[in-house]
Order: structure tokens, then C-alpha cells, then sequence
């Protein structure tokens, strides 16, 4: 079943790694890339942080050391300290340009499976992430539908609390960007009834 598909060898050879004796694949498939509403907005903002230090440079380009002199006094170690700041924005900046590219790799690196045994989601890149779902992780999966029919099958939400006024967060965990959700979530609820 992996030969006929187009994911690239070595996250093929991941997936045969993580399979047991006797566990078969009812369905694989890698999310969808795409820009969201998030990354465009980083581009936007990662377009100002780059561009504005660069220009501030050029019309700056005339800097000199300041005279110590008559002391170090404010202006001078806001002139000494402004480079730096100005550096780190565009290297700041570049990060929010480049995020788009970086997720798009992140997906080329990703796999969701359904096996007769459990669901599993397995992420490379500089390490690999794999999450595995055993039948009676699956009882409260739903899912969230594109207007294009595209979507996101949630299998669990992580909580966590943070900052001085602990704040709650929480992530959607399961198989995003997938291309037909309702299919996969009748195939993830099919195999937890299977096997309750």
C-alpha cells in the first residue's frame, strides 16, 4: 500500500519501522500544505520587522562611535546599543518571513495513519514526533470542516496554564489538514467501536 503512494522513502520507512506483527493499514495520507490566517499575518509583520531596521541603517549610515569624552550619558549607549537591536529585529523579522516555508516542511515531514490497531501521527524533521492512539484513546474525536472540504480530525486537546496571571491555553492534537476529515473520522470511530 505505501509503494502506490507519493510519501517520500525515508517517512515510508518510518512507517514501516513503527508497525507491529500483524497490524495493517486502513488508511495513510499527509497533511495539506497550506498558508493560514496566522502565517500570513507573521509575513505581514515579519515584512516590517526586516525592512524597517534596514532602512533606519541606510539612513543612518553615517554612524560613528560617540565621544566618551565627557561621559557615558543616554544618547551614547542608545547609539552603542541601537545596531545590535536593529540586528536582532531583522534576523527577528527574517524568522516571521520564513515561518511559512518552514511549516510547508514541517507537512512533507508529516504522516497520519489508521492501522487495525490503533491511529498515529508521525512528524520528522531535526527529530521525529510519534504520537500512536490505542482504540480507547478515540471515544471523543470530532472533527472540523473547510468550506472546500478539507479539515482537521481532533483527537485530544492538551490544556496548560501560563504566565503571572495563568493564563489558559490549549492545542488541538490529531490529524490537521487532512483531505476528506469525515472519511477519517468514521475509520478512527469505526476502530474504537471495533474494539471497546
Amino acid at each position: 500500500m505505501l509503494s502506490n503512494l507519493k510519501i517520500p522513502k525515508q517517512l515510508r520507512r518510518k512507517i514501516e519501522n513503527e508497525l507491529h506483527s500483524g497490524e495493517a493499514i486502513r488508511w495513510v495520507e499527509q497533511p495539506i500544505p497550506r498558508f493560514t490566517a496566522p502565517s500570513i499575518a507573521g509575513v505581514w509583520f515579519g515584512i516590517g520587522m526586516t525592512i524597517s531596521p534596514i532602512v533606519y541603517i541606510l539612513d543612518r549610515s553615517n554612524f560613528q562611535l560617540p565621544d566618551l569624552r565627557e561621559g557615558l550619558q543616554l544618547q551614547h549607549l542608545i547609539s552603542l546599543i541601537s545596531p545590535y537591536w536593529l540586528l536582532f529585529c531583522s534576523v527577528a523579522g527574517f524568522e516571521f518571513l520564513s515561518s511559512p516555508i518552514w511549516k510547508w516542511q514541517a507537512t512533507r515531514k508529516t504522516v497520519y495513519l489508521v492501522t487495525n490497531r490503533r491511529a498515529i501521527s508521525i512528524q520528522g524533521g531535526l527529530s521525529t514526533k510519534i504520537r500512536s492512539y490505542l482504540p480507547d484513546q478515540l471515544k471523543d474525536v470530532y472533527r472540523k470542516e473547510r468550506a472546500d472540504g478539507t479539515g482537521d480530525v481532533i483527537i485530544r486537546i492538551r490544556r496548560w496554564r501560563y504566565g503571572a496571571r495563568d493564563q489558559k491555553r490549549e492545542e488541538e492534537i490529531g490529524f490537521l489538514g487532512v483531505r476528506n476529515p469525515r472519511e477519517v473520522e468514521n475509520i478512527i470511530k469505526q476502530l474504537a467501536d471495533n474494539n471497546a
